[in-house]
């Protein structure tokens, strides 16, 4: 039994974790650097009530997948940026699908309008899970350069609350 609810700081190093792994795995996440758990922490404790943070965990507390939105620099204060990531093995599984609910409601109850989701176009999954949510494409980044020094292009989705 998978439930959702929001991450509080000692979930902090789970998530991590389970990052980490994705990061390791390569493919599927813009982020090519190891994060800890504290970094996590932080990113949990910016943006002063304008960020919502869920995990997804089995009947034993164990993390399987967490998503967040918050407020990004590039799009305008009425939209939110939204990232997930579920344990490798595990998708397809609905974790994605509780936690977008989840999600949606949060960004309805802080004010948000549109939810975007900066994803890369070689992703195949992270693709058709936020297609399957109802997320419609609205622009592509050509030719971004990761930390790693890898090209990709992005493709950017949108969600309407």
């Amino acid at each position: 039994m998978i439930y959702v609810r929001p991450a509080i700081a000692l979930d902090a190093s789970s998530m991590a974790r389970l990052l980490n792994e994705i990061i390791d795995a390569g493919g599927t996440t813009a982020m090519t650097h190891q994060v800890k758990g504290r970094d996590i922490a932080d990113w949990m404790n910016e943006n002063d009530g304008q960020s919502a943070w869920h995990v997804a965990v089995n009947s034993g507390e164990t993390v399987v997948g967490f998503q967040w939105i918050a407020p990004a620099d590039y799009l305008p204060v009425e939209a939110a940026e939204m990232a997930t990531f579920v344990q490798i093995g595990q998708t397809g599984l609905g974790i994605g699908s509780k936690l977008f609910d989840a999600t949606r409601q949060a960004a309805k109850i802080i004010g948000y309008k549109w939810i975007n989701a900066n994803i890369r176009a070689d992703n195949e999954g992270g693709l058709i899970y936020y297609q399957s949510r109802g997320f419609v494409d609205y622009a592509r980044i050509e030719s971004y350069r990761l930390e790693s020094g890898q090209v990709v292009d992005k493709v950017l989705k949108r969600f309407d609350i």
